[in-house]
């Protein structure tokens, strides 16, 4: 790793940032800080898509996990009025295997990307421009793309269904 290079210290920044946001959200024991620092982790991984050259992956993270799951999320821990930490304490007990496991995923996920990119360049091809992809999605991929918006439409109205309260009888 070229430290000369103003990007790579952009990544480790961002990197960081993300560890400790994610770290945050899986310790606290507040439910609105966990899905706050929720938000900083996915920002942080919209800021290295742009770095990436692939700006509109990075805008897709900010509309949809930002700006629907996270804002879904909140909705439902307030509207459910579920308590938001504190009122008791965390069962500790398992933490020694889940920690195994999130570093032996990391090992194999970092083992294998090694062993395929090795020393590839990221960033050598030319990227992907946005305007390319929606003229694709929207000439050549236009009776997918409004199945997927008629499945969305019914998992909306789903919601509604199951979240409205019938009336006393």
């Amino acid at each position: 790793m070229d430290l000369g290079d103003i990007r790579n210290w952009v990544f480790i920044v961002i990197a960081v940032v993300m560890l400790a946001g994610s770290i945050v959200v899986v310790t606290t024991r507040n439910v609105v800080h966990a899905a706050l620092m929720l938000v900083a982790t996915l920002g942080g991984a919209a800021a290295i898509f742009i770095l990436l050259g692939a700006e509109f992956v990075a805008a897709t993270v900010v509309l949809v996990y930002i700006g629907a799951v996270v804002v879904l999320f909140l909705f439902g821990v307030m509207i459910t009025r579920a308590p938001l930490g504190g009122q008791g304490a965390l069962d500790h007990s398992r933490k020694w295997p889940a920690a195994l496991t999130a570093i032996a995923t990391f090992a194999v996920l970092a083992g294998s990307t090694v062993a395929f990119f090795g020393d590839a360049e990221i960033g050598s091809g030319d990227p992907v421009l946005t305007s390319e992809i929606g003229s694709s999605i929207f000439n050549r991929f236009v009776i997918p793309f409004e199945v997927v918006s008629f499945v969305l439409l019914a998992a909306l109205i789903g919601g509604i269904v199951l979240a409205r309260r019938d009336p006393e009888a």
